[in-house]
């Protein structure tokens, strides 16, 4: 398996490393051709408009939007922002899983935290989720499914067909259960 993690800004060689142990081929990918034959893709945390701003001025966003009509896409913390449709304000995003987002939802940084998520078909017990000037979904499709919300019913986590979001950064734990999901995805499409 060959997954690729965009590597314009952000916590992508976190991701990288998660990867790696788990078996896969990783490509960080920073031009268009990178993209060629992924079987996944990453879209890492950090900001989300300036991710946006440079995947447009390296002209991947029609690239990556071509790749999601066959291949599976996964956007934590920024990267959810950038896979939403509407984010409240005007900044490049790929409109990929139809939710609506509030960026920086819990607060800034100084109000980051971490706390025990159940996810959905996640096995083994709780994940340790790390939230760091975290988004939260406040509006999803009647396709997309919701597999994580926390205590206060904000919604942390979604799937929708080959594409998954997370409000948080699970590369920033040692427990790689999200990214094995993640690729189970990838084995399991039609």
């Amino acid at each position: 398996m060959n997954i690729g993690v965009l590597a314009l800004q952000g916590d992508f060689e976190e991701h990288s490393i998660c990867l790696r142990k788990l078996g896969v081929k990783v490509r960080e990918v920073r031009l268009p051709s990178h993209l060629n034959g992924l079987d996944g893709l990453i879209i890492p945390g950090g900001e989300s408009t300036t991710i946006g701003k440079l995947a447009t001025d390296y002209r991947l966003v029609d690239p990556i939007l071509e790749f999601a009509k066959s291949g599976s896409i996964w956007g934590t913390c920024g990267g959810l922002v950038l896979m939403a449709r509407d984010v409240g304000m005007r900044q490049p995003i790929l409109g990929l899983i139809d939710m609506t987002v509030e960026r920086n939802a819990f607060g800034r940084q100084v109000d980051s935290f971490e706390e025990n998520l159940e996810i959905e078909n996640l096995q083994g017990g709780p994940f340790r989720g790390v939230f760091i000037r975290a988004p939260r979904v406040t509006r999803v499709g009647s396709g997309v499914k919701v597999l994580c919300q926390l205590k206060d019913g904000s919604i942390v986590a979604v799937r929708q067909g080959r594409f998954l979001a997370t409000s948080f950064h699970p590369e920033l734990t040692d427990d790689s259960r999200l990214h094995a999901y993640f690729l189970e995805m990838i084995s399991n499409r039609d």
